[in-house]
């Protein structure tokens, strides 16, 4: 049986409270904010974006600055085709989980078509959350639907790159290992 693989970034002992706490702080954040967005548009379901912005600041955030920052980047671009692929499809068709499984497809062949197959999951993602949503409520215009999809997305990737960035770097202060990783 293979052993699983460790990360590649090394954590300093003031890394094993901030990374957690990081990550905790940023998903609550971003969850009352992505709630607060969301109830701005009546019938669009705050719990959802409140849960989408959370997932999206536990995703972004990672060890380093320098890492949170690409998985920024992953984050917005793949939410932005998933959800462009999911509002297509569902302005045309209504949910069906084979639809929706013909909507990942299409949304991470155009990933890899685009060169940026590492943002195919991400993006895949999306397109669930998206399709999931209009099945709870048919009624929604699956264009905003998508739209406020991404605006989560891009509330909880704020808000840890606000979370990352804000925070004391203990590690650089120590003289930690990783501290030329913090840039």
């Amino acid at each position: 049986m293979e052993r699983p693989q460790r990360d590649q970034s090394p954590v300093t002992r003031p890394d094993r409270f901030r990374i957690p706490a990081q990550i905790a702080l940023a998903a609550l954040v971003a969850y009352g904010a992505g709630f607060w967005f969301t109830s701005l548009f009546p019938g669009y379901l705050p719990k959802i974006g409140a849960l989408w912005s959370a997932i999206s600041a536990i995703v972004v955030t990672q060890v380093t600055r320098k890492e949170t920052t690409a998985s920024a980047s992953l984050r917005v671009l793949g939410s932005a085709i998933g959800a462009l692929t999911s509002a297509t499809y569902l302005s045309v068709l209504p949910f069906h989980p084979v639809g929706m499984a013909l909507a990942i497809f299409a949304t991470v062949t155009i990933c890899t078509a685009l060169n940026v197959p590492s943002h195919g999951r991400l993006a895949a993602i999306t397109v669930i959350v998206v399709m999931v949503t209009a099945s709870l409520d048919p009624r929604l215009n699956p264009g905003l639907n998508a739209l406020l999809r991404l605006a989560e997305s891009c509330i909880g990737t704020g808000v840890a790159l606000l979370a990352v960035w804000l925070w004391p770097d203990l590690s650089a202060q120590t003289g930690g290992d990783d501290s030329t990783n913090q840039t």
